[in-house]
């Protein structure tokens, strides 16, 4: 990947990493090179943002930049990431641009963008636009060559979309839902209203700051102390920008992405419609997902930590059904990205179809033990530990100690300057020390 496009798009520390001024040439920029790609000038794109407090002065620049090359802006406010993957779609726009950093904390935003089927950009379009920031960057001339921006209200249609997914009746379902003060406070409560679902909602009042703290999928101790009463039948824990989700079943169990790809999955083999017989992963996948793969018969295919990854590899490959163990989970059927709104009311349908609670489905799946931790490094030394000899043999030496019954993954992080240390293993214990170790290497 290039200096400024992580796996996620463009994201950092709003005003030092990301400014408004790169902000305005992203716009800029891939206005440029999509014009050229698709032989059009007049192109017109979506754009939408979670609920950080940056959000207005990011959508402005980047709005700015695409007016200025004469294109068009359709502002959706504030809306998950998923909404705008359909909605680009729905509407047959050019493109769009997500102002979000997804799980991040709040003074971390992001730009993604999509293209006119919602899928992320390419690669080539990434590095093209890299060039134009960095290297050659010029101005439009053109006098009066201006777009034009406007405000729109689209939930309706998102919400439309997603209740026409489900084929049972939700009504009995009592469930507690946490929205992580992101864009999901704006959506979920009229989607589980629709669905006649009885849910409760906690983190659901954004300002601007307390986007994921303490909330929402990557904290979910909050949602774990409510669901432990027994009052609910599923907790359902969303991440700022809701691409993805995390579940409690009834009695307090944490319900991750595998787990989940491998209900879905089990429900699409049981009734024939898991397409090639493929669930798709990555390499930080729990062992116990691919174990429950090889059990059933059905083929487990691994790619790069990265759900644009996962994503790449269903579309080549015709697979309906993908993601990652942090709660990204493709329905391909239904979706081109992760979207945690759809996985859980996906679930819900399941559970009511199968006559079972999440955990009584959960069981189709055993989680091997998995501890990571996260070394801080430079952005500069992040690859520096495939030449470190120590590092090296001691990650030999661990795989030969567990050999088929765990592993070990070393790898930078995609969207943060992080090296991920990730062992997994049937003695908790003993993978927790290896892994310590490691780090300290």
């Amino acid at each position: 990947m290039g200096k400024l496009f992580g796996t996620d798009g463009v994201r950092g520390v709003v005003n030092k990493d990301l400014t408004s001024f790169l902000a305005h040439r992203i716009g800029v920029s891939v206005s440029k090179v999509m014009k050229e790609n698709m032989n059009k000038d007049n192109l017109t794109f979506l754009i939408g943002s979670d609920t950080r407090l940056s959000k207005d002065m990011l959508t402005a620049s980047v709005s700015s930049g695409v007016m200025s090359e004469g294109c068009n802006i359709i502002d959706v406010g504030v809306m998950p990431t998923p909404a705008i993957a359909y909605l680009v779609k729905k509407y047959k726009l050019d493109g769009a641009f997500v102002i979000s950093a997804s799980h991040n904390p709040s003074e971390y935003n992001g730009i993604k963008v999509l293209d006119s089927e919602g899928y992320k950009i390419s690669d080539d379009i990434e590095f093209k636009c890299e060039d134009i920031i960095l290297n050659n960057f010029q101005r439009n001339t053109k006098i009066n060559d201006c777009g034009t921006y406007k405000k729109i209200d689209a939930k309706k249609d998102y919400i439309d979309y997603l209740v026409s997914t489900v084929k049972n009746d939700l009504s009995n379902y009592k469930v507690l839902v946490d929205t992580a003060n992101g864009a999901t406070y704006i959506t979920a409560k009229d989607l589980f209203d629709r669905l006649n679902i009885k849910a409760d909602f906690i983190n659901c009042k954004p300002n601007g700051l307390n986007i994921n703290e303490d909330s929402g999928s990557t904290h979910i101790s909050g949602l774990l102390d409510i669901m432990g009463t027994g009052i609910y039948d599923i907790g359902i824990a969303y991440d700022g920008d809701a691409d993805r989700v995390i579940l409690v079943d009834e009695k307090g169990n944490i319900i991750d992405g595998d787990f989940v790809l491998a209900i879905i999955g089990n429900y699409l083999k049981k009734h024939n419609i898991l397409n090639n017989n493929t669930i798709v992963g990555t390499v930080m996948s729990n062992l116990g997902l691919v174990k429950f793969c090889d059990e059933n018969s059905i083929d487990f295919v691994k790619t790069k930590v990265g759900d644009k990854y996962v994503l790449e590899s269903m579309i080549e490959n015709d697979y309906v059904i993908g993601g990652e163990q942090s709660g990204h989970t493709i329905l391909k059927n239904y979706a081109n990205t992760g979207d945690g709104e759809l996985t859980s009311i996906q679930i819900l349908d399941i559970m009511k179809e199968e006559r079972k609670t999440l955990g009584e489905l959960s069981k189709v799946m055993k989680k091997y033990p998995q501890v990571l931790i996260n070394a801080v490094v430079s952005k500069e030394k992040k690859d520096e530990y495939k030449n470190n000899l120590n590092i090296q043999n001691k990650i030999k030496e661990y795989e030969k100690i567990l050999s088929d019954d765990g592993r070990v993954l070393v790898r930078p992080s995609g969207t943060e300057n992080l090296i991920r240390v990730m062992i997994e293993g049937k003695d908790e214990d003993l993978i927790t020390n290896m892994c310590e170790d490691l780090v300290l290497l």
